[in-house]
Order: C-alpha cells, then sequence, then structure tokens
C-alpha cells in the first residue's frame, strides 16, 4: 500500500497545481479532454452537439452531458442560437490560458501519463 501512496504523492508533488485543478474539477474524463483539445483546435467554433458529435467522432448522447459540464465550469460558452443550443470555447482569457498551458503540456509523455493517472483515479 505504502509502495500505491508513494507513487500517488510522486505524481502530483510535481504537477503545475492550476494544471492539476483543472485536471481534477473540469477535464476529469477523456471525453472533456478530448472537447477541450477540440475547441482549442478549434477556437473559433461555435456549433451544436450533433456537429461537435461528429467532428470528434463520438456520439452526441455521450459528449452532450459533458460539453453541458463543461459550460457549467466555465471551460465553455453555451447560448441559445436561433432555437439550437450552440457551445464555443469561453473568452475568458485566464482560463483560455490554462487550456493553453494544458495542451502544450500534454506534448511532454510524462505530464500525459500523470493526467491520465489522475483522470482515471478521478473516475473511480
Amino acid at each position: 500500500m505504502s509502495d500505491t501512496n508513494d507513487f500517488a504523492t510522486s505524481l502530483m508533488d510535481d504537477m503545475d497545481p492550476g494544471l492539476l485543478d483543472l485536471i481534477k474539477n473540469q477535464i476529469n474524463s477523456f471525453i472533456k479532454w478530448d472537447l477541450v483539445r477540440f475547441f482549442h483546435d478549434n477556437p473559433h467554433t461555435t456549433d451544436t452537439a450533433d456537429s461537435i458529435a461528429r467532428y470528434t467522432g463520438r456520439d452526441v448522447r455521450t459528449i452532450e452531458p459533458e460539453l453541458l459540464q463543461l459550460a457549467r465550469d466555465g471551460i465553455l460558452q453555451m447560448e441559445d442560437l436561433a432555437g439550437m443550443r450552440v457551445f464555443t470555447l469561453t473568452g475568458d482569457e485566464p482560463t483560455r490560458a490554462l487550456i493553453q498551458d494544458f495542451i502544450a503540456a500534454c506534448d511532454d509523455r510524462q505530464f500525459r501519463v500523470k493526467a491520465i493517472y489522475h483522470v482515471i483515479r478521478g473516475l473511480r
């Protein structure tokens, strides 16, 4: 048991606290991770859950609750446009900067392993 706790501690010790908080509280599923990457890569996209599901290769029934949660958490903005619910990346600059930092950190394999660990740990 001690080895497991030491491993978990080592995975948190050197992770940026802002990114760790983002992973534990907002990007706490692999679907949300995909959605955040999609909106990061397409920052001017404003679209429906159906279209976003098609672009990301996921089922709309799977992503819609995650889109709603990301909107509640301030990562996305949600609005009613001509009777359709659409989502876009937040305009909040500090949040966008944090997302940029997260996506850039994902280029590092060690960071990804740690992030994956935290997502899986949070799913339990």
